[in-house]
């Protein structure tokens, strides 16, 4: 088996699912598509963690990646290496994005419940209580418009997004341990074995 075509392939998969989180945390500051004040939108949108998390810290190893089956087995092996640390960095992304996106299902959004001041009306909840098995306490949200159903839409993105990420990264680690120890490719390997064979029987 290649490991450079996987890491490769784990690489064109890293792409768009980074694309998505970092498009999926930008709708976030935009509720039911609507333009708030800052100090209207939900403050876990704040740390950034389908921008930064999902996104960027996945981006760069995905680039590594692709490039880690470069010609030549010292590029090669050195692109691998290079690819776990970062594999390791977009894995830790991915954590991120899983952790703040839950923080962010579990504790509901930042609304204004009909008296003109925006609070968490869910954040006190108990996991059994929780505003995500109970529709019809939704209502309290008066604006912005469907904020609770757009949180819950993207935020289970993001938690998804970087769930995937974080285990593709996992394997990118150990996909590119093996690369490194054992060459890129075994197959390229025992080719070039075999016609070194050829030579030396021919030669004696």
């Amino acid at each position: 088996m290649c490991t450079g075509k996987c890491s490769k392939c784990i690489g064109v998969v890293l792409f768009p699912l980074a694309v998505c989180a970092i498009i999926s945390n930008l709708l976030l500051y935009f509720p039911n598509g609507t333009v708030i004040k800052p100090d209207q939108i939900t403050d876990l949108v704040w740390f950034f963690h389908g921008i930064l998390g999902a996104g960027i810290l996945v981006i760069l190893p995905a680039f590594m990646m692709l490039g880690a089956g470069g010609a030549g087995c010292c590029a090669n092996r050195c692109g691998m290496l290079l690819s776990v640390l970062l594999a390791a960095l977009g894995a830790a992304g991915g954590v991120y994005c899983v952790v703040i996106s839950s923080l962010g299902l579990i504790s509901g959004p930042l609304c204004d419940t009909g008296d003109g001041e925006y609070i968490y009306p869910f954040r006190n909840d108990t996991l059994t209580d929780n505003y995500l098995f109970n529709q019809t306490t939704w209502s309290i949200c008066k604006e912005p418009e469907n904020v609770i159903m757009w949180n819950i839409v993207l935020f289970s993105l993001l938690l998804g997004i970087g769930t995937i990420e974080a285990v593709l990264c996992f394997i990118q680690v150990i996909n590119g341990l093996i690369g490194f120890i054992c060459g890129t490719c075994m197959r390229k390997r025992k080719i070039l074995m075999g016609t070194l064979a050829v030579i030396v029987s021919k030669g004696s």
